[in-house]
């Protein structure tokens, strides 16, 4: 299928889907006439890769594993990356994301730091969560 037709179905742009080439992420092979095309399993691995995005690990961190997406279970990420007992784990997509994990704690934590900062000089209250500023606002 050709670029339009792969990037809907992953759930893509097609704009995407050539930055997930340019980064090593799928390989699209090219028709007589230059024009790229994708089959089945590309469009698996697109998928894959963006529910990995959208958990939210980055390009660079699907790229560390990027090899790991070919020999995909049928099941898909989960299975990569399983958190169900008996789930087979992929030692390397774990610890890519137990480190992507560890990040986005550390990114919380100083985001609410800098809620409470400002919702103190904005005179509210900056109690658990910031619920009551969030509800007047």
């Amino acid at each position: 299928m050709r670029i339009g037709d792969a990037a809907a179905a992953a759930g893509l742009t097609p704009r995407a889907l050539r930055y997930y080439e340019q980064q090593g992420l799928v390989t699209a092979r090219r028709t007589p006439s230059g024009h790229r095309e994708y089959d089945a399993e590309d469009v698996r691995r697109l998928r894959a890769v963006r529910e990995l995005r959208q958990a939210g690990l980055t390009v660079g961190d699907v790229r560390a594993f990027a090899h790991l997406l070919r020999t995909l279970p049928p099941e898909g990420v989960p299975d990569l990356i399983g958190a169900e007992p008996g789930a087979e784990r992929c030692a390397a997509a774990e610890e890519v994301a137990r480190r992507r994990l560890a990040e986005l704690d550390g990114h919380i934590a100083r985001l609410s730091r800098l809620r409470v900062r400002l919702a103190a000089w904005l005179g509210e209250p900056g109690g658990p969560g910031g619920q009551e500023g969030a509800l007047r606002g």
